[in-house]
């Protein structure tokens, strides 16, 4: 019988390993000195190997099974962290972090192709709940980096034991698992470089404020809470677990809205809570309303990507990997491509600006909510 256990527990602990490194991202940069500028460019290791990861996704996915892409991606995720926490120049950390996103890209497309094979079969929505689970998974590693970080722990041994934990989670979950047979689709045979067609470019205009949202929250909010409120440490990890934990929340009761108003009204309510959010905290003069912004970009930008993927998932024109690798390779790297990005700005124009350019985007947004089918489910 096909059960999507496996696949909520794996979203949980690839983004419990991956998340280990935000919560103290802001103790790496002091321990190297460097300022925003630089630190977003050593940050950019890790989308740059998400995207040559992608390039190839799908023909690792043909070749080797769930369970190895898993257990051998959550193990090249726990290295990396841990030579990270080594290095001490910024181009050893761009390296370090280079060879963690080489796993990225394959998991994320593993598990979303898994998450929708088995939505198929079981025919009801896991998509919103599965990437709660890896919501739940960003929290929880967040709120405990923010308790290891209060508590003095260096970052080297921080990593060593989360990414421990997170490789045993993973070897016990996935060592007998059986993947989902395959939607009925045309035949898995992609060039390497995948193009996204019309349908799909609709889709990563939508995903954009969403990803840039996420992706600055998570990157920055840790460091957003230091420098403008010198508030402990506790406090501005509490930022970035606020905001997956909203995302959580919010994804994993999201399937029965989304079936009873449809996909299109519910991803423009979540932009205007993100429009909502980036305002706090552009403007917020007090910490507990900056978190509460926190807290909607985490509840707006919970369900726009999950519903992108399904909906390219969904579309006939080509497989369905296909279509799931053509929309993360733009949409995904705008969450990990924010960190050179919002560097750059806060670092000459202030960290509040940098969080000014959710704006256009949100704007994209909504002129692409077309993408989505507008009549709930019947």
């Amino acid at each position: 019988m096909i059960s999507p256990h496996s696949v909520f527990i794996g979203f949980f602990i690839y983004s419990f390993g991956l998340g280990t490194l935000f919560p103290r991202i802001g103790d790496i940069q002091l321990a190297m000195g460097l300022g925003e500028t630089a630190l977003g460019l050593a940050l950019i290791g890790l989308p740059i190997g998400l995207q040559i990861s992608l390039l190839v996704a799908d023909k690792v996915l043909a070749r080797y099974s769930v369970r190895l892409v898993m257990i051998a991606g959550m193990a090249m995720i726990a290295l990396s962290y841990v030579l990270a926490a080594l290095a001490i120049t910024p181009v050893q950390f761009f390296f370090s972090l280079l060879f963690g996103g080489l796993a990225v890209g394959t998991i994320e497309v593993a598990l979303n192709l898994e998450a929708d094979r088995v939505e198929y079969r079981l025919g009801r929505r896991i998509m919103n709940r599965a990437h709660a689970f890896w919501s739940l998974g960003f929290f929880g590693t967040g709120i405990i980096g923010a308790i290891v970080a209060q508590l003095g722990v260096s970052v080297l041994v921080h990593f060593i034991c989360f990414g421990i934990i997170a490789l045993a989670v993973t070897i016990i979950i996935f060592m007998r698992y059986q993947p989902a047979p395959h939607r009925p689709s045309a035949p898995e045979t992609t060039p390497m470089f995948v193009r996204p067609t019309h349908a799909v470019m609709i889709l990563v205009y939508l995903t954009l404020p969403a990803m840039l949202a996420e992706g600055s929250a998570i990157d920055w909010s840790v460091i957003y809470m230091r420098d403008v409120f010198d508030t402990p440490p506790f406090i501005n990890g509490l930022a970035l677990a606020l905001t997956a934990f909203c995302q959580f929340i919010t994804r994993f009761f999201a399937d029965r809205y989304v079936d009873r108003f449809g996909p299109r009204k519910i991803v423009q309510n979540c932009l205007w809570l993100i429009l909502a959010g980036s305002l706090m905290i552009i403007f917020s003069p007090y910490w507990i309303l900056s978190l509460l912004g926190f807290a909607c970009l985490g509840a707006g930008s919970s369900v726009i990507f999950p519903l992108a993927m399904s909906a390219a998932a969904q579309l006939e024109d080509r497989p369905a990997a296909v279509n799931i690798a053509a929309l993360a390779q733009i949409s995904f790297c705008v969450f990990l491509a924010a960190p050179p990005l919002l560097g750059l700005v806060a670092e000459q124009a202030g960290i509040r600006v940098a969080f000014s350019l959710c704006l256009p985007l949100i704007l994209l947004g909504f002129m692409n909510l077309r993408g989505l089918s507008g009549s709930p489910k019947k």
